[in-house]
C-alpha cells in the first residue's frame, strides 16, 4: 500500500502542475494599479487616513458598490466584527448568537465587549446557521445574531431576519468570506443591520490585513465611526473621547491598495464562480462526494470550494481523501477549523482577563455546555468537509488537474 501511494504521488508531482496560491502573487490580482496608488501615498507623505484621501475613497466606493449609506474601513476583519458589536453596545452578560464554525477573530470581540457567545447548530449541507438552529438559542438576554456566510455561500437571510425581527434583535452579517455573494438578488452585507468584511491575505480582494463595516443606520454608523477612532469626535464642534474605544484605523497605504483591488473585485468574483461551476460539473457523478449546495436563488462566491465526503463510501472520509490530494500537491484542509470554536481553550478553560474568567462569570450555565454531543450537526459538518484551495487565477488546466486528482484518489481509496 505504501509503495503504491508513493508511486502515485511521484507520478502526479512529475506532471508539473502547480496551483496558483492566494498566499503569493500567483493567486492574487495585485499589480501596477496598486503600485501606482502606493507611490502616490508615499509621495504625498501622508500615511494616516485622518488626513489622507484613499481610505475615504475606499469607503465611498465600497458603499456605492453595495448600495448602502455608510462604510468605514478598519484595521482587520476582527476589528470590523469588534466595531459592529461595539456599535450595538451590549450590557455585560448579554448574549450574541453565533456559529461554532468560524475564525476566532469573529468570536474574541464578543468577549472583549463583555458579551457571551452562544453557539447555534449549523446546517450540515452549507455549514451555515439557519433560523431553525438559531431559534432554540434565543433568550431574554439575546442582544444580537451574527450570520456568517461561510465560504462565500450566503445564509438563508429572509428566515433569519424574520425570526430576529419578531424579537427586535439586530442581525450582524459576517461577510468576511462572501464579497458580492447574493441572497435572492440582494448582496450579502445589505440585509442585516450591520455587515463586516475582511481584506486579509486570502480574501476575494486583499490589503494583507484590513476590514470594512457597513450599515444603513445613521445612529449605528456614528458609533462605528467613533469606535474605530478611539471615540474621538473628529469634526465635532467640541470633540472629546466619548466612551471607551480603540484605534482601529486603516492606514493610507492599505487604503491605496484596497482602492486598486476594488476595481478588480467583480472580475475576481466572476472568475471564482465560473471556475467553481466547471469543477462541480466534473465531480457531479462521483459517488461519495457532494459538491457545494447552493440555493437556487443564491449566488455563492467561493472564498473556498468545499466538498462533503461520505466516509461510509470513501474509506477514511475527508481525512483520507485530503491525504491523497496533499500527496498530489493540492493543499486542501480536511475538517476546515479541525474542531468547533467552543473546543478551544479560551472557551474550555475560560481564559480571558487575568484569572477573572470575565465575562463567562455572567453567563447562564446552560450556554456554557460545550460538550460536542450537544452539537451533532456541527460535528457532522466538520467531519465531512474537505476545503479545497481556491482563487481567481485558476485556469482550465488547474481545474482538470484537481478533478482528475479527486477522481483518481477516490478510485484508489475505494479499491
Amino acid at each position: 500500500m505504501k509503495g503504491k501511494q508513493q508511486t502515485l504521488a511521484t507520478a502526479f508531482t512529475k506532471t508539473g502542475i502547480q496551483l496558483p496560491s492566494d498566499q503569493d502573487a500567483s493567486g492574487r490580482t495585485l499589480g501596477q494599479e496598486e503600485l501606482a496608488k502606493l507611490a502616490e501615498v508615499i509621495a504625498s507623505g501622508t500615511l494616516n487616513s485622518t488626513k489622507g484621501r484613499f481610505v475615504k475613497q475606499l469607503e465611498q466606493e465600497f458603499a456605492d458598490k453595495l448600495g448602502v449609506k455608510h462604510v468605514f474601513a478598519c484595521a482587520s476583519g476582527t476589528a470590523a466584527v469588534h466595531t459592529a458589536i461595539a456599535a450595538l453596545d451590549p450590557e455585560p452578560g448579554e448574549e450574541i448568537i453565533t456559529s461554532p464554525i468560524t475564525d476566532m477573530g469573529a468570536l474574541s470581540p464578543i468577549l472583549y465587549q463583555g458579551a457571551i457567545p452562544v453557539f447555534a447548530e449549523v446546517d450540515p449541507r452549507t455549514w451555515n446557521l439557519t433560523a431553525e438552529t438559531i431559534a432554540p438559542c434565543l433568550s431574554p438576554r439575546t442582544k444580537a445574531i451574527i450570520a456568517t456566510h461561510l465560504f462565500g455561500n450566503p445564509c438563508e437571510m429572509d428566515e433569519i431576519i424574520a425570526l430576529a425581527d419578531s424579537r427586535k434583535i439586530p442581525v450582524i452579517e459576517d461577510c468576511a468570506q462572501a464579497f458580492l455573494a447574493e441572497q435572492r438578488g440582494r448582496y450579502a452585507g445589505t440585509i442585516g443591520r450591520i455587515s463586516c468584511f475582511s481584506l486579509q491575505q486570502g480574501k476575494h480582494i486583499t490589503t494583507g490585513e484590513g476590514g470594512l463595516v457597513a450599515t444603513d443606520d445613521d445612529e449605528l454608523a456614528r458609533r462605528m465611526f467613533l469606535f474605530i477612532n478611539k471615540a474621538w469626535g473628529y469634526g465635532d464642534p467640541d470633540p472629546d473621547h466619548y466612551f471607551l474605544a480603540l484605534n482601529y484605523r486603516m492606514s493610507e497605504l492599505q487604503g491605496a491598495v484596497a482602492v486598486g483591488q476594488l476595481t478588480k473585485l467583480e472580475c475576481s468574483v466572476q472568475r471564482r464562480v465560473a471556475a467553481a461551476r466547471i469543477l462541480t460539473q466534473k465531480l457531479t457523478s462521483l459517488r461519495g462526494i457532494e459538491t457545494p449546495y447552493v440555493h437556487t436563488d443564491n449566488v455563492h462566491t467561493y472564498w473556498k470550494y468545499c466538498l462533503r465526503v461520505d466516509a461510509n463510501i470513501i474509506p477514511g472520509g475527508s481525512d483520507g481523501l485530503g491525504k491523497q490530494l496533499k500527496a498530489r500537491q493540492i493543499s486542501c484542509t480536511p475538517r476546515y477549523v479541525q474542531k468547533p470554536a467552543f473546543m478551544c481553550r479560551v472557551f474550555q478553560e475560560q481564559k480571558t482577563f487575568g484569572n477573572s474568567r470575565f465575562p463567562f462569570t455572567l453567563a447562564r450555565p446552560e450556554v456554557l455546555q460545550y460538550d460536542p454531543q450537544h452539537f451533532p450537526r456541527t460535528m457532522q459538518a466538520l467531519e465531512s468537509v474537505l476545503v479545497l484551495p481556491w482563487n481567481e487565477n485558476y485556469l482550465d488546466e488547474h481545474l482538470d488537474y484537481i478533478a482528475e486528482s479527486i477522481h483518481e484518489s477516490v478510485f484508489y481509496l475505494c479499491n
